[in-house]
């Protein structure tokens, strides 16, 4: 007897298949087909499955693709499009989603452990707790990404737009962000432990309560940026700063005598250990 949960396994990966199988088909005629398959697990079959006739028609954009729990590992989904699809808890681990369109997909949960999303468009995608270990985001949009939660541990985001996301209580350790663009992201609790921020734009970033331990914030833009609470942050080698920059408590009272001010109302942070405010200039 096939219990509810397996037959709704089954119906996910049925429906993972048959994307991989016909791309280009119609989001209604996967979903129908898996089901119509499904329906009758059981049974010996006796005719095709009249639905996978629709697997042949014209896709038409306003369906929504249904992949939700499917297992699409290390599948190659280059350059597809799976704007606004269903991923939820879709397993795309190792999967090659390079250059692929996943605008306002739902990836809630969804694992993309060491996938390729070189020059993926994710912008006002929902990952929300979406598993992101080590996946290489280079080139990435992800503005207005909601990443609330998820976990990129290792993750490789050089020069990906991350304008506005939600970096909420996000996991970065060890993320590769350097060049990253984080202009107004919120990072508030986020896990920044070992990141590479070299020269990445956290102007107006929110980074409240953020842990910065063995961070690297050379050159980073910090022009607006809200530090309040973070821990284990160290003053930034050549960073850029103004008046709107808001530091945690320790550095507060040092960091104006260990910067210079490059134009006005802007300030860099000068490398070396120590530094001495009466050599500037020699």
């Amino acid at each position: 007897m096939v219990t509810d949960a397996e037959r709704a396994e089954h119906a996910a990966r049925l429906r993972g298949l048959l994307y991989l199988a016909c791309p280009d088909a119609p989001a209604p005629a996967i979903t129908a087909t898996a089901e119509a398959i499904v329906e009758h697990a059981e049974e010996t079959p006796q005719n095709p499955v009249l639905q996978a006739a629709q697997l042949g028609q014209p896709i038409y954009a306003a369906a929504q693709l249904n992949l939700s729990g499917a297992d699409l590992t290390g599948a190659d989904l280059s350059g597809a499009d799976l704007h606004g699809a269903d991923l939820t808890d879709t397993n795309l681990t190792d999967t090659n989603l390079h250059g692929a369109n996943l605008t306002r997909a739902n990836l809630h949960g969804a694992n993309l452990h060491g996938a390729d999303l070189t020059r993926a468009y994710l912008n006002g995608a929902y990952l929300h707790g979406a598993y992101l270990i080590r996946a290489d985001l280079t080139g990435a949009d992800l503005t207005g990404a909601d990443l609330h939660g998820a976990n990129l541990h290792g993750a490789y985001l050089f020069r990906a737009d991350l304008h506005g996301a939600n970096l909420h209580g996000a996991d970065l350790t060890g993320a590769y962000l350097s060049g990253a663009y984080l202009i107004r992201a919120d990072l508030h609790g986020a896990n920044l432990h070992g990141a590479d921020l070299i020269r990445a734009d956290l102007s107006g970033a929110n980074l409240t309560n953020t842990d910065l331990a063995n961070a690297d914030l050379t050159n980073a833009n910090l022009m607006g940026a809200q530090f309040t609470s973070g821990v284990n942050m160290h003053l930034p080698a050549g960073a850029t700063w103004g008046s709107r920059t808001r530091w945690p408590d320790d550095l507060a009272s040092v960091v104006a005598e260990r910067s210079d001010e490059v134009s006005p109302g802007v300030y860099r942070v000068r490398g070396g250990q120590n530094p001495d405010r009466s050599t500037v200039g020699m």
